[in-house]
């Protein structure tokens, strides 16, 4: 498979990377050419210096053919512009990403089907890991050395607030869920069983959190 993306991105370079392991062709479009410059050096992959809503710079990258078209810059605008163009040349699939959710009413009229939107989907992940999961926590993912994990709120700590959990330093309550309610939260936020906890942690502070957070024997 061919795949041309546009916007050397931190995203652009991760999904880029994850293709050439799995041993398929990437072209990568961008403006920066310093950017492209640094990313030759650990990318086997073409690179094309230009502006990827261009007609002329989308051409060059189709080549005889590609399979599909990526937009993975940090710019919705520029990814919906990218991905009509590119449908025009003759992608057979054109993958815009979009982050702000009032843009996909405009993805539904440009019939543009395929759209990664990261951050709802990100964010559907973890609730719905949370109410599938049956035990009291769930390690929902780790970056770099930070965890981010759930805990569902027992009958002992009902009325008790965020900051009255007395949690490490290096941990952060981020949000809570509760049905199909999702919020924000401060250390003022009041709990009630049945909550679920979206925590970040530092990997090696998990265990004081988990000791913090384990139901009160009775």
């Amino acid at each position: 498979m061919r795949t041309v993306i546009v916007g050397a991105s931190r995203f652009g370079t991760a999904t880029a990377q994850e293709l050439i392991e799995d041993g398929h062709e990437v072209v990568i479009v961008d403006s920066d050419a310093h950017k492209l410059e640094e990313l030759a050096d650990r990318l086997d992959c073409g690179f094309i210096e230009g502006d990827g809503t261009l007609p002329s710079v989308l051409r060059d990258a189709f080549g005889d053919h590609a399979d599909a078209l990526v937009l993975l810059t940090n710019e919705d605008d520029v990814n919906i512009l990218a991905a009509v163009v590119g449908r025009s040349i003759g992608f057979e699939r054109v993958i815009p990403q979009i982050v702000r959710a009032e843009l996909l009413a405009v993805c539904d009229e440009l019939e543009l089907k395929d759209v990664i939107t990261p951050h709802s989907t990100v964010a559907r992940s973890i609730v719905q890991a949370l109410k599938d999961q049956s035990d009291t926590s769930v390690d929902l993912r780790l970056h770099k050395g930070i965890r981010v994990v759930g805990y569902a709120i027992t009958a002992d700590r009902d009325g008790k607030t965020v900051g009255e959990l007395d949690l490490p330093g290096d941990s952060r309550v981020i949000a809570r869920a509760h049905g199909e309610e999702e919020t924000l939260v401060d250390d003022d936020t009041e709990l009630k069983e049945g909550d679920h906890l979206i925590i970040a942690v530092a990997a090696d502070a998990l265990e004081d959190v988990e000791a913090v957070l384990a139901p009160k024997k009775r």
